[in-house]
């Protein structure tokens, strides 16, 4: 118990630090790219609580955090929650198959060339990865993280999601 509530002390203080500061208004005004490679307004997304993570094929840290989203996607779907991965990637071909490598069953979508711009307008100047943004259904982000999260943090996280 005192590890999950330090985990969570450690959340709070990591994950919503600068959150209350960034507007999601930049995510919800994107239209990005579907894996089959038809455009998808994420205005769509709006008023869902959303965990949001940026991800790409060659990142060793994505790979290892994205399990830990297919978990929580799974958990609390139910809920309204909604994981919704966004790769820096161009070709949906390649993303379909990495998907089905790693039984990503979430919505993925493709950045293109909005990815860099995407990324530093929720937040993260330097646009490292993996990247995450959690949004409440209000609209406000209530957590972001710069690497990836643990179990713990995700839990945190889609729990101020959900409120």
């Amino acid at each position: 118990m005192k590890y999950w509530l330090a985990s969570l002390l450690a959340c709070s203080s990591i994950c919503a630090a600068a959150a209350g500061s960034i507007s999601s208004a930049p995510l919800f005004a994107a239209t990005l790219t579907g894996t089959d490679e038809k455009a998808v307004a994420l205005e769509a997304y709006r008023g869902k609580p959303l965990i949001v993570n940026f991800w790409a094929r060659w990142c060793g840290p994505c790979r290892v955090e994205i399990p830990e989203l297919i978990k929580a996607h799974d958990k609390y779907q139910k809920q309204g929650l909604v994981v919704l991965g966004i790769g820096l990637e161009d070709k949906a071909e390649s993303v379909r198959d990495f998907m089905k490598a790693y039984d990503m069953d979430y919505p993925v979508l493709l950045a293109k060339d909005k990815g860099i711009d995407l990324l530093q307008a929720l937040g993260n100047s330097k646009a490292g990865l993996p990247y995450t943004v959690v949004i409440n259904r209000k609209g406000e982000i209530v957590a972001s993280k710069l690497g990836a999260m643990s179990r713990t943090e995700l839990e945190a996280a889609t729990d101020a999601a959900l409120k």
